[in-house]
């Protein structure tokens, strides 16, 4: 069975934030939609991936399509990736799957955007795909699938790197391996001090640690310098961020305006959010419901506010709090699309423009390197659910490919695997080390 293959070699959503694919698998629907879209600036790995292995990504479709029952397939591809869909059209023509052409736009690689583009249907509010009869995978994911199908795990990641390097470009590495050695692969940083986002500009992490490492989940890095705007707006404390929009938001209203799930017809609407940093005992909460249901996007900070305020940063905090308090909002009508939605779409020339990072944008080609790392560090969480337990001891020997964390059967998330030959060298409560 393919839900159980999945689980036991480790597949998780690799665009994404893991969630663990074998769910999906057992879950009958109508309809499974491959995620090909990559919408984050200066990120290309997917469209890599798409030009140089297309045969695998079609057979983790079908599988996945035999899985769950699913009478259509749809590949969702941006129009722009010509030499990927030149690689992915025969396979999916092939396969009876139909492709879907998006446009250069932000976030078209969002779900509910996706789900909606191809099959006209809107997923409830605080929904998931399945409950319109749709189950969506990143490309990479199908990719993994295609190989679980044939027992083989999940030990390697395909990232993109760009921005401030000598040589930018995809390549494969074993899980575990440090920023730095993706850094030193590409030759590299053109700048002394820099700053590293991890897995995307919009809705990524930064970090300044190179020994920080390639999860599942990690979608590739983007180097820019230390003194540049976005890494200077990223760093600042929430406190700052919070006294400079309770004292310069004149509710423009521009946030909402373009932000996506609001105009699919979601009740999401950042500037009345941004109300809550100027109440403190009174009207908090009836503020903080507009933000439950957004999708940390980044589109409202980064790109509609004309102040460069911080609304994402707001809903982010507002939904912190509704959780802590117990509360979900819930949605009195269903979600419906609102009549400008395709007059204020973002074309990502214009937010790279806007978020000064024309000048990094260039392909990232695809290089087959047969990386070795001295040393990988395995986290035990690299997926939605519960930790991974270690089944290794310290100065146990392994290979590339044994089992070196398990979640039970009864419990929601994956195993993991040793990516590397080598002695295991720490085992710690989130994490486990192996030595080549």
């Amino acid at each position: 069975m393919l839900s159980r293959k999945l689980k036991e070699m480790g597949v998780v959503g690799a665009g994404g934030a893991g969630f663990p694919t074998y769910v999906k698998a057992s879950s009958p629907v109508e309809f499974v939609l491959a995620n090909g879209a990559e919408c984050e600036p200066l990120l290309h790995k997917d469209a890599e991936i798409m030009q140089h292995f297309p045969a695998e990504i079609l057979s983790g479709m079908q599988a996945m399509i035999e899985a769950t029952g699913a009478r259509k397939g749809y590949f969702g591809i941006k129009e722009k990736n010509r030499a990927a869909i030149q690689a992915i059209e025969p396979e999916a023509r092939a396969r009876g799957v139909e492709m879907v052409l998006l446009g250069d736009f932000y976030p078209s690689g969002d779900e509910f955007e996706l789900v909606y583009t191809a099959t006209g249907r809107l997923i409830p509010a605080a929904g998931i795909p399945l409950q319109v009869g749709c189950v969506v995978n990143n490309v990479e994911t199908l990719y993994n699938v295609h190989w679980a199908a044939r027992d083989v795990p999940v030990t390697r990641k395909f990232v993109s790197v760009s921005g401030a390097v000598r040589r930018p470009k995809s390549f494969w590495v074993p899980v575990g391996t440090r920023f730095g050695d993706l850094i030193e692969i590409c030759g590299g940083a053109t700048v002394d001090d820099f700053g590293l986002f991890v897995s995307g500009i919009m809705m990524g992490t930064l970090t300044f640690d190179p020994d920080e490492v390639v999860t599942k989940t990690t979608a590739g890095l983007i180097v820019l310098p230390r003194e540049h705007y976005l890494v200077e707006r990223k760093s600042r404390p929430v406190a700052a961020m919070n006294r400079i929009g309770k004292s310069a938001c004149d509710q423009c209203s521009y946030c909402t305006e373009f932000c996506p799930r609001y105009l699919l017809g979601y009740d999401v609407q950042p500037h009345k959010v941004m109300r809550t940093l100027g109440f403190t005992l009174s009207g908090k909460a009836l503020w903080n419901q507009w933000a439950d249901l957004c999708c940390a996007c980044g589109l409202c900070t980064l790109y509609a506010c004309p102040e460069d305020l911080f609304p994402k940063e707001a809903c982010d905090q507002a939904k912190a709090e509704m959780r802590a308090a117990g509360f979900r909002y819930k949605q009195p009508h269903p979600p419906q699309v609102h009549p400008m939605k395709e007059f204020r779409r973002v074309p990502l020339a214009l937010l790279r423009k806007r978020l000064k990072v024309d000048e990094y944008e260039c392909d990232t080609p695809y290089e087959p390197i047969d990386w070795k790392p001295a040393r990988v560090r395995l986290p035990l969480s690299q997926h939605v659910g519960k930790p991974a337990s270690a089944v290794v001891q310290p100065g146990d020997r392994v290979k590339r490919g044994d089992c070196v964390a398990r979640v039970a059967e009864d419990q929601l998330g994956t195993n993991i695997h040793a990516s590397i030959d080598g002695k295991v060298r720490t085992v710690a409560e989130t994490y486990i080390e192996i030595e080549a």
